[in-house]
């Protein structure tokens, strides 16, 4: 593949970088392959810290909640729940506890999409079951990751209304 030399800006670097030509669209290069690989490693961090997240409603007793959360959550975390914004791994424990104890009993928390990652934000859908054909909750989350870990939750609960127009 012939290569070219390209300058760039002073105010960035004052090197000359040696880069490919341009390849035509639909072809793959050695920058593309590295850009998707990049890509799916953070969709796969995303997935990890989405899924840790998820887990703690689902962990078999209460003591494991605020590790998982921990493993999965920022000590800063910022959480747009149902009942308002709460700031902290400790608000978010609160919540999840809440939840675990339904007064239907026990729920399961489930991902039941793909992890959509645009960037450092990513969506995904769950559902909340209770045991015995109680009450069932589904929704979507958005969140923010920062280093590997989600920073901000954002929770849309419950099913979206059609368009009337």
């Amino acid at each position: 593949m012939p290569r070219t030399q390209r300058s760039y800006p002073s105010d960035l670097t004052d090197a000359r970088w040696e880069l490919p030509e341009p390849t035509p669209c639909g072809s793959w290069d050695e920058r593309t392959r590295n850009g998707w690989y990049y890509w799916g490693m953070q969709e796969e961090t995303a997935r990890s810290a989405i899924d840790t997240f998820i887990s703690a409603f689902n962990a078999s007793d209460d003591s494991y909640v605020t590790a998982l959360l921990s493993q999965a959550l920022t000590s800063d975390v910022v959480f747009w729940g149902p009942l308002g914004r709460v700031e902290g791994i400790a608000a978010v424990e609160r919540f999840v506890l809440d939840i675990r104890r339904h007064p239907a009993g026990t729920g399961t928390m489930v991902r039941c999409s793909a992890v959509d990652m645009p960037d450092e934000w990513a969506r995904y859908q769950w559902v909340f079951t209770t045991p015995d054909g109680g009450p069932r909750l589904a929704g979507t989350d958005v969140v923010h990751l920062r280093r590997s870990l989600i920073d901000q939750v954002i929770v849309f609960a419950g099913e979206i209304e059609p368009s009337t127009s």
